[in-house]
This record gives structure tokens, sequence and C-alpha cells, in this order.
């Protein structure tokens, strides 16, 4: 046995598909494909109309005359269960669409299980079931199959456009991963040869024409030119190393003599060069591979060629778990494996290359973002406490050591950068600095709106990040409180920040605005609700001019507008409050000085 080799390279890629035709325009004569997938030279025609005067057929609609314009037939069976689908590749100037049918009788086609007839607007270079191989998200892809043995299908591939230069089909799915061999049934192929054989530029393929009762052998090899006999070729095995049609003759002693033919095509096996180490910051920015993919291909085209990253070898001899293209480091030091694929066979690739991601860590800023400082003459130490000799820090205000002293309320921003090489590395980080002050009351006012509702404002000398509680209850961000219950109240101002209260005690109570002692039994009386509340509780009433006319106790009805038995005429009038505090000391209620009309 020999191995052959010519100095006639058949090329066949897309948009160049003059070599070898392995097509069949009827459903009937469909090709049968088994592990290895044809490249193939363009449809001519329809042949027999195979869907018997149609006009649609899933998503192929019928053309200028039959569903089918130019098409191609092929059949397969499926041997294991697991994932299923192709890759249709074809001149992105061209428009082809495809059907798939789950049977083996073309007279009973039924509807296509997958189906794609969108026109390629977008300029892509494959439709077909799964996956984009070039990774693009592309519309002109169907799902994946779910595939059982035992399975058989149809395939018709269909060329809607002017121009007519080919197709490639290649198979893809985790049924290929897991039964590399075995995922296609091969019984499917009769013929001596087997079927049609795609393979790595730097493989040797043999072919095996082993007949019982064979005399001699054969070899022919059709470069273009039509089937020319291969010289000194008689084995029932030959060693190819080009692409090429194949026919062998088998001469047996009764003539009844065998012919068989099959298509051998090589995909273009990639070299990947070597690539430069990259540095980069761990702050979430990435690294873009794009650029790293001209280095890995070189002189190589990316049209012929993807190249892929990995974390590992095992992934990216298997073509597994493809980093992303924008990759974010996380580690100090990372090695990453290079897989560069033919997309024509993604059994031809490289994975010999690795490089370096050297990862520079962020300075670690950890001082507080809010600095608080109470007191008369405020001045506060900000900024990182242990610096690193190995970094650069820099303040907004100009100073340059990790520490600063500031006088002066503001923000303040803090850079601290890792300098390695040509590659700077910067952590910013702010602090906040506030001048805080103790509260000081200046005032609260009561304001009665009736005997029922009131509203207590406290009044401060100045402003500030302060919160107001009265007695116990939640504390609020405003000095308005409504509808006290009457009796002793605490209010307090704090402020939020630390810097000290302040504390002042009121009396609520309730009154009417007026009343009207005329004898009417109708507000003949003014009296003070709440008493109870209070220890000895006593209510002085005067008029304008200071003067005391009567005092109410606890338990007192009220006062009827007299004084010494005389009534008193129509005017405002005031009261003050006097009780016993919670120390046990006799004092004026604070914030009451309120008035109350007399009307007859």
């Amino acid at each position: 046995m020999t191995k052959y080799g010519v100095s006639i390279l058949l090329i066949c890629f897309f948009g160049i598909f003059t070599c070898f035709s392995q097509v069949s325009a009827d459903c009937t004569n469909a090709v049968p494909i088994c592990y290895n997938t044809p490249v193939n030279g363009g449809t001519n025609g329809y042949g027999i109309d195979d869907f018997n005067g149609a006009s649609i057929s899933g998503c192929i609609n019928q053309g200028s005359g039959t569903i089918e314009t130019n098409s191609a037939w092929y059949k397969f069976k499926i041997g294991e269960i697991g994932q299923l689908g192709f890759n249709i590749g074809f001149d992105t100037s061209e428009d082809w669409d495809f059907a798939l049918y789950r049977t083996s009788d073309c007279s009973t086609l039924g509807e296509p299980v997958r189906c794609n007839y969108f026109d390629n607007s977008d300029d892509s270079s494959y439709i077909g079931v799964g996956e984009d191989p070039t990774g693009i998200d592309n519309i002109q892809y169907d799902d994946w199959i779910d595939v059982e043995p035992g399975e058989e299908y149809l395939l018709m591939i269909n060329n809607f456009s002017n121009n007519n230069s080919g197709f490639s089909i290649q198979f893809s799915g985790n049924i290929f991963v897991e039964f590399p061999n075995s995922a296609l049934d091969c019984n499917i192929i009769d013929n001596l040869l087997g079927p049609p054989i795609i393979a790595c530029d730097n493989d040797t393929v043999f072919l095996d024409a082993t007949t019982a009762d064979a005399l001699d052998y054969e070899w022919y090899l059709d470069a273009g030119t039509g089937y020319q006999l291969i010289p000194g070729e008689s084995d029932a095995e030959l060693s190819i190393a080009v692409s090429g049609m194949y026919r062998v003759l088998v001469v047996r002693p009764l003539g009844n003599n065998l012919i068989s033919e099959t298509q051998v095509a090589y995909a273009p096996s990639p070299e990947t060069f070597s690539l430069v180490d990259e540095t980069a910051c761990l702050d979430g920015t990435a690294i873009d591979f794009n650029e790293k993919d001209i280095e890995a291909l070189g002189t190589q085209s990316p049209l012929e060629f993807r190249v892929s990253y990995h974390e590992s070898f095992e992934d990216a001899f298997d073509g597994a778990n493809a980093l992303s293209k924008e990759f974010i480091p996380t580690q100090v030091l990372q090695t990453i494996y290079v897989r560069t694929t033919s997309i024509e066979n993604s059994r031809c690739f490289d994975a010999s290359e690795t490089f370096e991601v050297n990862g520079i860590e962020l300075p670690v800023l950890d001082f507080d973002t809010e600095v608080f400082i109470c007191g008369d003459e405020p001045v506060v130490t900000i900024g990182q406490r242990i610096p690193d000799a190995n970094f650069e820090y820099e303040w907004s205000s100009g100073q340059t050591s990790s520490l600063i002293t500031v006088a002066e309320p503001g923000v303040y921003t803090l850079s601290v950068t890792n300098r390695q090489g040509l590659i700077q590395c910067i952590t910013v980080r702010s602090v906040t600095v506030v001048f805080s002050s103790p509260p000081k009351i200046s005032d609260i006012t009561i304001e009665y709106e009736d005997d029922a509702s009131n509203v207590v404002n406290v009044y401060l000398e100045e402003d500030g990040d302060f919160e107001f509680q009265v007695d116990n209850d939640t504390p609020q961000n405003g000095g308005v409180f409504n509808n006290l219950f009457p009796g002793e109240h605490t209010i307090t101002v704090r402020d939020v920040n630390g810097c000290g209260s302040d504390t002042s005690n009121i009396v609520v109570v309730g009154f009417p605005k007026f009343f009207t002692p005329n004898g009417d039994n109708v507000n003949d009386t003014w009296k003070v609700d709440g008493l109870s509340a209070l220890d000895n509780p006593i209510i002085t009433i005067y008029d304008r001019y200071g003067k005391l006319l009567y005092q109410i106790f606890e338990n007192s009805t009220g006062w009827n507008g007299s004084f010494n038995g005389a009534l008193l005429p129509e005017s405002d009038y005031w009261f003050k409050l006097t009780y016993t505090n919670s120390l046990g000391e006799s004092t004026n209620a604070s914030y009451i000085n309120n008035h109350f009309t007399l009307k007859r």
C-alpha cells in the first residue's frame, strides 16, 4: 500500500465550490450522510417536484413554479440519543433555506420539524439548527433537536438567490461529543467506499474497497476534469493526501464488477501563533480578547478559523467552556489556553499556545467616608491610617500623604495609585467632613385652635442636622407636633451625628377660645381641661393690664366672667398656669401665656 499525492490541491471553501458535487435534486435519491459530512457544489434545478404541486411546506413557500427552486436532498439516520444540530455554510451574498423532515418516506414528508427561510440581509455565513459556529446570535438558526436511535430524517437545502456557488454541511451537538463514531447510523450507506469524508489537511485518509472475490482494483481521481486513472494503485486500500472525488473499480471473476465512489475533502488545519502576556488592573475592566485573535491567527484568515480562550488545557482541547471575549481578570496570575479551530471542520484545531494574564491589585482603602466633629474649634485627621510605601497618594486638596488634617467642612478625595510599569491602577475614596454643634432651643410656641386641637412649634438658635422627639415617642425630622395630649411633656432635640442635645418641658392643656356667660346654660363658664394630669394646678386669669381677676383650681367649675360679683365687659383675657413638677417644685408652665375671649 502506498500513499498517493498529486500536485493539484482542490480548493473547496465558501464561494469556490467548483469541485465535487455530492448533490441529488430529488428526495428519492437523497444522498446518505454518515459521520463525515460533504462539501458540495452548487445546486442546479429541482428535478422532480417532491411536493406534488403543493404551494407551501412548513416555512418554505412556492417560488416561481414549485416549492423547490435549486434543491439538494440528504438523508441520515440517528444511532444514539442526544442533541443534534447542523451548520450549512455558504457564500454570504447568497440566500439559502432548509427544511428538515422526520421521515424516510419521500411520499409522506409531513410538516418539517425544523425550517428556516430568512433572506441573508445580515450577511451571515451559516444557517442551520443549534448555534452559529461563529458565535453570533443568528435568527437563521432553529432550536437544537433532541433525537433518539432509529429516527430517520430527510433534509432539503434550497437556493433562492440568483447566485449559486454551493454549500457545506457540518453536524454539531453533544451527541457528536459523547458518541463521535456512532452518533449517526452508518448502515444507511451501502456503498463500498462509505460516505463522503472531510478531514484535516494534516491527516491521512485511507479508502478501503476490500472485496472477498476481487481479482483486481483500479483507482481513479476526479480533480475537476473528470476521473483519471491513478497509475500503480491496485491494492484494496488507497492512502489519500488531497481532496477529490475517488472511484474504485473492483474486478470480479464473474464479470459482476463493482464501482464505488466517495468524496474526500480536506479542511485546513490551523496554527496558533505565540501571544504576548497581558497586564490589567483587577478593577473589573475587561481585556478585549478580540485583539488577541489577531496575534493567534497571524497571517491566517479569520474567515477560515476562529479563536477561543479557555481556563484549562482540557477545555481548550475539547473546545468547551470558552471564556468571554470581554475577559475580566480576577486573579493576580492566570494562564489562558488558546484554541484555534477550522470553521469548516471543528475537528481541525490547534491548542498548543498559552499566555499569561497578570492582574494588578487595586489599593485597598478602608477609612470612614463620613466624619462628624463636634466642638467650637473643630479639627480632624482623615485618610488611610496605614500607608503602603509602594503606592502613591494624592488628595484633592493637593497633599501627597496618606493622612491629612483639616479644619474646614467639605468633601476630601484621596486617589491612591499602584503603578506597575506603564499600567496605573487607581483607587479613589472620598470622605465627607461635617462639623456639628449641639442644638439649642430658643423658643417653643403652643397654638390652640380649639379645646381639643393644638400645634407645638420648637425653634432653635441655629439650623443643623437634628431630630426632634416628644417624650419617648419616635423621633422626627421637624420641630412641629400636632394635638399633644394634655399634661406635661418633654421636648428633646438631638444632633443626629451625636453632637449633644437640648431639652425643654412644656405643659399642654385644653381650653375654649371664647365663652358666653349670658345665662343660657351654653358656654356660661370658662375652664381648662387636662388639669387632672398635673399636680396642684392653678390657672390664674388676668386682664390686659395684668390685674388678677380669678383663679381656677383642679376641681373648680370654671370662671363665670365676673369680678367681685360684677360682670366684666366683653374683651380678651389672659391666663397662666402653675403646678408642681416632677421634682416637687412649684413652677410656672413654660410657653403658656394664652388668651381667650369673653362674649355677651
